[in-house]
This record gives C-alpha cells, structure tokens and sequence, in this order.
C-alpha cells in the first residue's frame, strides 16, 4: 500500500479512536499523581472521540480535507493538557496535508513530524518523557524508515514499535514516573491510537483491553473514583441544573427568604438561595425547571438564567453523545467579563460573588473542553474576556479557546481556587486586558493554596507513603502528609501553610464535610494562630473535603 486517501485515513482514525476508548481506564490508572483528578485516558479519550465524529461526518477521497476534518473536532473537543497536545499533534499534521489528495508513506511521516513541531510550540515548557517525547521519537523513526520504505502499513508499524519503545524509556526522563513505577499516560494513551491506526490499515482486529502483564503488580486499572463514578445515567433523580436571578420589585410578592427556600426545596434538591435587598440568586437541581422559574417570577423579573441538562452532561462523560450547554435563554451582553471554572455550587457562588461573569461548571475529574469553553464565552456575549482556569490541567485548553474566539481575550492562569478568587478581586473594568491579565497573575501569586483529598491507589511519592483511601494533605501541589484521618490531614495542612506573614485564611469545605467539622478547624487555626483572620464556606466541591486559602 504505498499511498492512503482520505476514505482509509478517516477509518485509522475511527479505529485509534476506538482502541483508545477501549482502554482508557488503563491510561487513567498510570497516572503518577494519586488525587481522583488525574483522568489523561479520560481526556485524551473525549477529545479524540470529537476529532473521531468530525472525521466520519466529513469523510471524502481527499485526505487533506479528511485531515481538516480531524484537527477541527480535536480541536474543539480538547480537554486537559493531553487532550490539548493530542489535539496539536493533528493540528499540524492536519496543516501539513491540507493540499494533498493522496499521501505517500514519506509524506506522512513527515506530516507526522510537523504535528509534533506544532505541539511543542503549542507548549510553554515542554517536558520530556511525556507525551511529546513519545510522538517525537516515533515521528523520528517514521521519516527514517520512509526514506526507504514505501510501503504505509510497514511504516506505521515500525511507528508503533518505535512508540511504544519510547513509551517504556520514559522513567528513564521522568523520576517521579520511575520512583512510582509507571510509564507516561499520555505517551500510553498516543500508542493505543496508533496501534488502532496499524490495526486499520492492516485489516486487522484489536482485542477489547489491553493487558500489560508487566503493571499488573504496579497499578490497579480500575477507573479513578469521581464523581460521574459513582451512579448510572439513569439514578440521577433531578435532571436539570437550574440557576437564575430574581429582580425583587415592589408590587409583586412580598420576598420571604426563608419560606422561598421552603418552598423551591420541594421542587428538587441541591438547593441554594442567596439574596439581597434587590436580588435573589438561585441554584437547583430540579426535573421541572419551568415549574421553578414561574414561581420565582412571582417576586420580580427574572434574570442570567440557566439550565444545563445533567444527564447528557453525565452521558458525555462515560463517552455518549450530547450537547452540554442549555441554556433556556440568551444571557445578557457584557461589554467586559470574567469566565472561570469551578466545581461545587457553592464555590461557584462564591466566585460570582466576587465578580465572576460566568462559571463553567469543571475541574477535577471533569476538564471542560475547548469547546465548553468556547460557548460559555459565547454565551455571556461579552466584547473582552479573562478566562480563569483555577486547574493546571484545563489551562491548555482555555489557550486555545482565545485562539477560537473572535473577540479579545486572554487568559489567567490561575492553578487552584484561590488563585482564582485572588485574581478576580484584581480585576479592573477600566483597564485592557493586557493589563488586567498581568495585575490578576501577579495578584494570585501571592496566595497559597491547600487541599485534603484522598488517595485513589497505594503509592509512594517524594518520600511521602501513600495508603489508598487514606486523606493526603497537598500543600502548594506537594503531597506532605498521608493520613487516615481526614481531621488531622487538615490541621496538618493548616500549620504548614500558615507563617507569620499570613493574614487571612479561607476555609473551604465541601460535600462530605460539615458545617461543624468545618468551624471546628477554623476554631484550630484561630487558636494557634491568633493574628489570622478565618473565614469559612459551604463550597459543596466533591473530592476535596477541604480547599485552604493562605494571604
């Protein structure tokens, strides 16, 4: 086979997506970082699917136009840092066929080879061992072969030897990957594509899971623990996030807030009211949403509704189809916005209250795609955008959503909740975004954040003995303490990361803690802190009993 089309290329690409999705609680597994957030199989696996149904949906004999096809899905369905280069990869591959009808084995090693070029600029500090260590060193070995190898399927199978040879080098680059004793996820989840892109062009079948014998005593690979995890579609009791606002006006009811939260809490759960002398703020996860607004629109207008659909939202993440933004009804124009992400009704609240535009409902376990991105943005209609990550692992993907937008935006890269709120009370509506960008970066810099989560696997990192289950105090993104009182891990926490510069102290606590547990470590740190100012909130955040804000 010494030339492929656009036909033959589109089913590689349908079968590397396949294989990938088969085994991406494998790639989830290998991730060195023991918190329940660390989902690369997850995203590398949602985002190739959209690459995957872009290219089925524009499949033609031109392989340029397939390849268009693929880099625009990836694009758009990228999500966290593997998912992001994943994209990349094909973003250059994608530009370097554009005009071709046909390729040779050469020229697809070499496009091979401009993928992983465009990725690495894509990356601010690339590191190897990584995913793009995998790609460069296959993509290497591809433009050696092709240069006396005309033949396509040998080609790509020495592309996935080469692979997976690099795959297995990367302890030898990364010491935390060899002192866990894993090879990179991201690099294992670009073998499985290529193995389906083999198996394609060889007529071939692969089997359902991958099993490498050789980690079986290293990682479980059973899916992390999140929170889409721990129910079925179908037991998700009230469907629909509902959020809105009452303009409370004289002549209408007279506003009660006590007996409104009464009354609304029979229309579903997960309720939360906060209001003012001249607007109610409301969130509820109901199976009747209209039912809820008209009650609400007995107390005054209604305004910044929203409903998102949870059970297409719970559907996309185990792999279905669906459209995740509902909205009922066109938000209001912004000239100037801040969008951020965050997960837990209450750290959303909180983040509005402090001045967020919009709150893309996302973080651990769940990293919005650039797409989500994209149509939040979308949806405030503001003319200037900061966009507020608050997770590593979603920056990526905020980058590319400003090269999507057509407006003027840029990015924070805030890494954690309290960089996030820190960079929110920074900003300025006066200023331009060049300047709000690099006064709230410098604002979060100054904030340190701490978290209690607990362990998915048994591990030992940077010194630190890990038990799964046991709740892991991280101070500043290093793992300091594995206990298995959730109690203790936190005052741990707290006495770490509290020094004699500190001033003010934010305690968030989430779904599995409370308001008692909660006070009670605030209560900690004022008595052994006696300078600090404690503050303390409902963030409703699952997976992290406690978020700590250090100022």
């Amino acid at each position: 086979m010494k030339l492929i089309n656009g036909i033959q290329f589109a089913d590689m690409v349908k079968m590397g997506a396949h294989h990938l999705f088969q085994n991406a609680d494998y790639v989830d597994a290998l991730n060195v970082f023991p918190v329940p957030d660390g989902d690369t199989g997850t995203n590398m696996n949602l985002s190739m699917t959209s690459g995957a149904k872009e290219t089925a949906a524009h499949t033609g004999e031109h392989i340029g136009k397939t390849a268009q096809a693929l880099s625009k899905g990836l694009l758009m369905g990228a999500r966290g840092n593997s998912g992001v280069i994943l994209s990349q990869l094909f973003r250059g591959f994608g530009k370097s066929v554009e005009q071709y009808e046909t390729l040779t084995a050469n020229q697809f090693a070499q496009a091979l080879n401009y993928g992983v070029e465009t990725a690495y600029k894509a990356v601010m500090k690339p590191v190897e061992g990584t995913i793009l260590t995998v790609a460069k060193d296959a993509a290497k070995k591809a433009v050696e072969v092709s240069e006396t190898e005309e033949d396509i399927p040998t080609l790509m199978a020495a592309i996935v030897e080469e692979a997976k040879l690099s795959l297995n080098r990367t302890p030898d680059l990364l010491p935390v990957l060899k002192e866990v004793g894993v090879v990179d996820s991201g690099g294992q989840g670009l073998v499985f594509v290529y193995e389906g892109f083999l198996a394609s062009l060889k007529g071939e079948a692969l089997p359902e899971k991958t099993v490498s014998n050789s980690m079986d005593d290293l990682v479980s690979a059973e899916h992390h623990k999140s929170v889409q995890g721990f129910m079925d579609t179908a037991d998700i009791e009230f469907g629909f996030c509902t959020e809105f606002m009452v303009r409370l006006e004289e002549g209408k009811k007279a506003f009660d807030e006590t007996q409104f939260r009464n009354d609304l809490s029979a229309y579903g759960d997960s309720l939360l009211v906060i209001s003012d002398e001249e607007v109610a703020k409301i969130h509820i996860h109901s199976e009747t949403p209209g039912e809820v607004l008209t009650y609400g629109q007995q107390y005054g207008d209604l305004i910044k509704i929203k409903i998102e659909n949870m059970r297409e939202q719970h559907s996309e993440i185990v792999g279905d189809n669906f459209t995740k933004e509902v909205p009922s009804k066109k938000a209001e124009v912004h000239p100037y916005a801040v969008v951020t992400v965050a997960m837990g009704s209450g750290v959303s609240e909180l983040l509005k209250s402090l001045g967020a535009s919009a709150v893309i409902e996302g973080g651990q376990t769940m990293n919005p795609s650039t797409e989500d991105i994209v149509k939040a943005i979308e949806a405030v209609g503001a003319e200037r955008v900061l966009i507020l990550p608050n997770n590593k692992n979603i920056i990526m993907a905020a980058e590319q959503a400003v090269e999507v937008l057509g407006i003027e935006a840029a990015v924070v890269p805030t890494k954690t909740i309290p960089q996030g709120m820190a960079a929110i009370l920074a900003f300025n509506a006066q200023a331009t975004v060049e300047e709000n960008q690099k006064n709230m970066t410098n604002a979060f810099a100054h904030v340190k954040t701490g978290q209690v989560t607990f362990a998915v696997r048994d591990t030992s990192i940077d010194g630190v003995e890990i038990k799964k289950d046991d709740f892991m105090a991280i101070a500043e993104g290093k793992i300091i303490l594995s206990n298995p009182s959730k109690e203790e891990s936190a005052t741990s926490l707290a006495k770490a990361l509290i020094d004699e510069d500190a001033e003010i102290v934010t305690v968030i606590y989430g779904e599995d803690v409370s308001e008692e547990e909660a006070n009670d470590l605030a209560a900690f740190i004022e008595a052994q802190f006696e300078d600090v100012e404690v503050e303390v909130y409902n963030g409703k955040q699952p997976l992290y009993p406690y978020i700590l804000s250090v100022e």
